[in-house]
């Protein structure tokens, strides 16, 4: 079951009521015991002076006492002060009390007493009135004082809800713009300190909201591009495998016939499995966040492609040159992705250029963040001049490229240096073929 909803307004008359109640509730406390104290007090005190008057006529009143008769208004006795006997009394009689204020029942009935001596006649004079005549008054302004507190606690009540309506009206009209999508929430101060808050938490939170819309359809709109383009390039390998697979099911092929259609079938296998990874390494790299990067070396993910080239290129050469720097080549970055970058210039190197001859250059730039350059030479066939950006692009081959890659690898390291803050770019080699230059930045808050 759906609780009830109150409006704010509400909220704030009712928190008003309860703060006023609260409120009511202690002072209506400690005054209503202020006021059985004070009535008693005053109680005492006229005993006391109606105490005084008897006991100075004591001896003449005392034989007279009996005649009076008490009817609940008053009670009077006398007794001995040595062993207590009681010299007279009003029919009502009081039982021995020492001098002073003191509460007794009698029969059942309260009395408030006073007692005094006289002097003149060694005897102690106890005056009484019945407690109901203090506690009557007593309950009488307890009830006036629980009047005026219901009636404070109703006027807070009201108040709050006058007063609230102005209070929580800029949270109103927030929610309309909010509910409107009005731009720059946080522009419009109220001068209430909440509800400008409220506006810039607001404000902040539809833009990301807009921002994540916007990089939503972004992605949307670059994932059927890129299937799209994925579609079309592994169309032609697949469509060239089924037509080896069909020639090798319906003709009677000699066996070296069989073993050329075998080797172009595992050439368009390659080539699918190498796109199919590179479109993998592509999303990983889209999918990259803040958490994945490290405090990477430069040099040692430099040394460690370097090696690992050499072993799948025997008759390659690869050589690393760190240029003198202030600073360590330390960079946060994503280690994976540095290796990716030097993994594929490396191979389109080799693969395309035909190099036999790599050399990787590490340099430094203090800025504000701090960059680093890598620089790839190569003594291969080089990219023309017209082509040098356009190689980068997804499942783009420049000219004096082989066809059995899947275009991609240039597009990797174009990613992966724009995650890093970087760009790329080709250049002449001094080693007679390309030169591949990619920027990175430090985004790290140090070096």
């Amino acid at each position: 079951m759906k609780p009830r909803q109150y409006s704010l307004r509400i909220r704030v008359a009712a928190a008003a009521a309860l703060g006023a109640t609260f409120i009511v509730l202690a002072l209506g406390a400690v005054v209503a015991l202020a006021i059985a104290r004070n009535n008693l007090a005053q109680l005492d005190r006229r005993l006391e002076t109606a105490s005084t008057v008897l006991v100075a006529n004591a001896a003449t009143a005392g034989p007279f006492l009996g005649a009076f008769g008490d009817a609940g208004a008053f009670s009077v006795t006398i007794r001995t002060a040595t062993d207590g006997t009681v010299m007279s009394s009003t029919p009502t009689r009081l039982p021995e009390l020492p001098p002073g204020s003191e509460t007794v029942e009698v029969d059942g009935t309260k009395y408030r007493a006073y007692t005094s001596k006289a002097e003149g006649i060694n005897a102690l004079v106890s005056l009484a009135v019945p407690y109901a005549e203090a506690r009557d008054i007593t309950v009488e302004q307890q009830r006036q004082v629980a009047f005026f507190g219901l009636g404070a606690v109703a006027a807070a009540a009201a108040l709050g809800w006058l007063f609230g309506g102005p209070a929580v009206r800029p949270l109103v009209e927030l929610t309309r713009r909010i509910a409107r999508r009005d731009p720059d929430l946080a522009t419009q101060v109220s001068g209430i300190r909440e509800a400008d808050e409220l506006a810039a938490a607001a404000e902040s939170m539809l833009k990301d909201v807009a921002s994540a819309q916007a990089g939503t359809t972004s992605a949307l709109a670059t994932a059927r591009d890129f299937a799209s383009a994925a579609a079309h390039e592994l169309r032609t390998p697949l469509t060239a495998m089924r037509t080896d697979i069909e020639v090798l099911s319906t003709l009677d092929l000699n066996q070296s016939q069989r073993q050329e259609i075998l080797v172009d079938l595992a050439r368009a296998q390659g080539r699918v499995e190498s796109t199919l990874r590179d479109l993998e390494r592509l999303a990983k790299g889209e999918l990259s966040t803040s958490e994945d990067f490290k405090d990477t070396d430069l040099i040692e993910v430099c040394d460690i492609a370097a090696e690992g080239a050499m072993r799948l290129y025997p008759d390659l050469r690869v050589s690393v040159d760190a240029a003198d720097s202030p600073v360590p080549y330390r960079i946060h970055a994503l280690p994976g992705g540095i290796r990716l970058i030097l993994d594929n210039a490396i191979t389109n190197a080799v693969r395309h250029g035909r190099a036999s001859e790599v050399r990787i250059t590490l340099s430094y730039r203090a800025a504000a963040p701090a960059e680093f350059t890598i620089t790839v030479d190569d003594n291969g066939a080089g990219i023309p001049v017209d082509e040098r950006e356009a190689v980068f692009g997804r499942f783009t081959r420049g000219s004096t490229a082989s066809q059995t890659g899947s275009g991609l690898g240039l597009a990797l390291v174009a990613q992966q240096a724009s995650i890093h803050g970087g760009s790329t770019s080709f250049h002449d080699s001094p080693l007679g073929g390309a030169r591949l230059l990619i920027e990175l930045k430090d985004l790290s808050t140090h070096h």
